[in-house]
């Protein structure tokens, strides 16, 4: 039995234990579901045996040894797999731009820190893939006990984790992929590889671009970190929030999931089909990342703000993204498609 189907049992046991809203206090009545489904850690629901079960089942799904579901972010994957593959003393590999949780969890790890560089596409003002033969040196330089790669970038820049993979187990490192922003990938072939059967840890963000709640995320790893993340997590997780998890996968896994990731694609490629003086760029397509020469990402940024009140995701001096996902239905692309055709033609 799953978290979903624990949640819908119905028990009848008195309950003098906590949470104290008992399911039935709800302070805010828009989440009355929420507070029902937010349950004890009772034996007569056994939702740590139901938490295993979901684990394993995803786990399947994805082809892992080990996958865990994550409340507090990727960020919470990223520092149990630090401290899962370093000790005290060991080198670290670390992007000089990486998330802030990168460096923090070598800090709690205990772990020497050494940061690498990755080329930069000054036409578009974003980080480009990591450099093989790059890395290659570093790790013949500095003997590091682990890498943590940031792919895709947060504009859908991918590197090559397959042949990175190969690399560092010719060198003994452990290889550690923040893929926060590639939960689609392993459900569509018209996506990028995602790293999860390479890595020897990939993290991925369900709420970026996978229709998550904040902050649900996941850890695929090839060996357990169950010690790591006791470590680092409450006792009291929220079982509504994991539910939600394996619900979100089961959803990625189905014949509409997957057609809806389709969808989105296919979708999106339509759009950029038909516009002829913006550009576009990345290994992603669920990230639009579009620029105008002759104008700067901050002023495309602004003109789709002001004139057509669409907000993106994220801005440089170059270019601007635009975010999407499995919940960018099709009204929204519509939107977006006539307001790109209008500013093509401004801008032509």
């Amino acid at each position: 039995m799953g978290l979903i189907s624990t949640l819908k049992k119905k028990n009848k046991i008195s309950l003098f234990t906590t949470p104290s809203h008992s399911g039935r206090l709800c302070i805010m009545h828009k989440f009355y579901q929420w507070y029902r489904a937010d349950i004890s850690e009772i034996d007569i629901l056994n939702p740590l045996e139901a938490l295993k079960e979901a684990e394993k089942k995803a786990a399947k799904i994805y082809g892992t040894k080990y996958t865990k579901f994550l409340t507090n972010g990727s960020t919470s994957g990223i520092i149990a797999a630090v401290l899962t593959c370093c000790s005290k003393g060991d080198k670290i590999l670390i992007w000089e731009k990486a998330h802030p949780c990168h460096k923090n969890a070598a800090i709690l790890a205990g772990a020497e820190i050494i940061e690498y560089t990755l080329p930069y596409n000054k036409e578009w003002g974003v980080y480009e893939k990591i450099d093989i033969q790059y890395t290659e040196k570093l790790f013949q330089k500095y003997s590091p006990k682990t890498i943590i790669v940031t792919s895709p970038s947060y504009e859908g820049i991918v590197s090559d984790i397959k042949n990175l993979s190969n690399l560092t187990k010719k060198y003994n490192i452990s290889l550690i992929v923040d893929e926060a922003h590639g939960a689609l990938y392993p459900f569509s072939e018209n996506l990028p590889v995602s790293a999860v059967p390479y890595a020897d840890f990939t993290v991925q963000s369900l709420h970026k671009t996978a229709g998550g709640i904040n902050p649900t995320a996941l850890l695929h790893a090839g060996q357990n970190p169950d010690a790591a993340l006791k470590m680092i997590n409450t006792t009291s997780p929220s079982y509504p929030m994991l539910a939600t998890i394996e619900a979100n996968i089961n959803y990625l896994n189905s014949k509409k999931g997957r057609k809806t990731v389709e969808t989105l694609i296919s979708t999106i490629q339509e759009i950029k089909s038909g516009i002829k003086n913006l550009q576009f760029y990345g290994d992603d397509p669920t990230k639009i990342l579009v620029k105008k020469d002759g104008m700067s990402g901050y002023e495309l940024s602004e003109l789709l703000f002001q004139k057509f009140k669409i907000e993106d995701e994220r801005t440089n001096e170059k270019s601007t993204m635009l975010l999407t996902g499995v919940g960018t239905d099709k009204s929204k692309l519509t939107r977006l498609s006539k307001a790109l055709i209008k500013l093509d033609k401004i801008l032509s």
